[in-house]
């Protein structure tokens, strides 16, 4: 199933503005903190710096400059995932699409790599590596993609032939060719499977419900009209 949806509300799906979760992402893990404080305290003695050979006739725009550098810290997470939101805003359309589960693996993927030194003194690259989940959805037009994201506890309950929801964008009005696919939700174990949150999840479920309301209401209707007899018109 893919339904299109408005321009509107593709916009309250994917904001502008970064969400709770997508700064929490960007916000990262405690070496991501301190290369922002390092960032900061780097563009903040820059800033001083200069002052001392300018003088005070930039006085005024260096101490702006300098709050806004001193606060990078806080405020690059925001920077960051509006960029990102950006990336997928830039599409013209979007659908609502449904298909299901068709396979799910994990594989381990390298975030990083250590230096150390072995008994021998020789130095040895050790691979830090983190399970990840791929779920394979597709429908009944033959269309298939896979989502690749860290692994979790909730994910255990996944399992092939499971209804599989998300946003799909495209340049195409008729929604032919997909150029860019969002997080997945599976409605009937209420877990998310995601690298990056791209959707405002209240919204995207209040609307699926609304999808799925409609749809056994025309379903009813339909199924009314055919129990109606010709000597019934």
């Amino acid at each position: 199933m893919l339904i299109p949806l408005t321009r509107e509300t593709f916009q309250e799906l994917i904001p502008a503005v970064a969400t709770g979760a997508q700064y929490k992402y960007f916000w990262g893990k405690p070496p991501d903190f301190l290369r922002r404080m390092l960032i900061s305290a780097v563009a903040v003695v820059f800033l001083v710096v200069l002052y001392n050979f300018a003088g005070s006739d930039v006085g005024p725009l260096v101490l702006i400059t300098g709050l806004i550098a001193g606060l990078y810290w806080l405020w690059g997470p925001i920077l960051w995932a509006s960029l990102r939101n950006a990336e997928c805003r830039k599409y013209k359309y979007c659908g609502f699409w449904q298909g299901r589960v068709l396979d799910i693996y994990i594989t381990d993927e390298v975030t990083s790599q250590e230096e150390t030194v072995n008994q021998k003194g020789q130095l040895v690259i050790v691979d830090n590596l983190e399970p990840r989940i791929n779920l394979e959805v597709g429908d009944k037009t033959g269309f298939t993609t896979t989502l690749t994201a860290p692994l979790q506890k909730i994910h255990q309950g996944i399992v092939p032939g499971q209804a599989a929801l998300m946003l799909i964008m495209s340049n195409q009005e008729d929604l032919g060719r997909i150029a860019k696919v969002s997080d997945i939700y599976i409605p009937s174990r209420e877990v998310w499977v995601s690298d990056y949150p791209y959707l405002r999840k209240d919204v995207f479920i209040e609307m699926s419900e609304q999808i799925k309301k409609g749809r056994k209401k025309d379903r009813d209707r339909d199924n009314s009209t055919k129990k109606r007899s010709p000597a019934d018109y």
